[in-house]
């Protein structure tokens, strides 16, 4: 079993998705056909399964990691410190996103 999860880690480090999530290398990664085909597959599924609540969650998945990957967000953090100044755009963001998550699960259920 080990030898199986040994061969599978190193498959996946191989298609050096892990080190382009972690830089956030959007254009590396949506190129990548190892990330690109099984998420066009998604896509494509929840098109045909007509989940628009799927499709919105994961929209704002990707968009919250846009968003995350911006210089804007990276220049948050400087010399150890958080800029308060420019705290508000980045939890409007996260107000929004999470209103959206709330009408979605609870105030939208089937």
């Amino acid at each position: 079993m080990t030898d199986l999860l040994a061969t599978l880690m190193a498959w996946v480090n191989a298609t050096q998705i892990p080190a382009q999530l972690h830089g956030m290398d959007a254009h590396g990664l949506f190129t990548n056909g190892y990330f690109l085909v099984p998420f066009i597959l998604l896509v494509g599924y929840m098109i045909f399964k007509r989940s628009v609540d799927g499709l919105v969650i994961l929209g704002l998945c990707v968009g919250l990691w846009v968003f995350s990957g911006t210089p804007y967000v990276q220049g948050l953090y400087v010399n150890g410190e958080v800029q308060m100044d420019k705290m508000l755009p980045v939890v409007g963001v996260g107000v929004v996103a999470m209103g959206l998550l709330i009408y979605i699960f609870f105030i939208r259920s089937d």
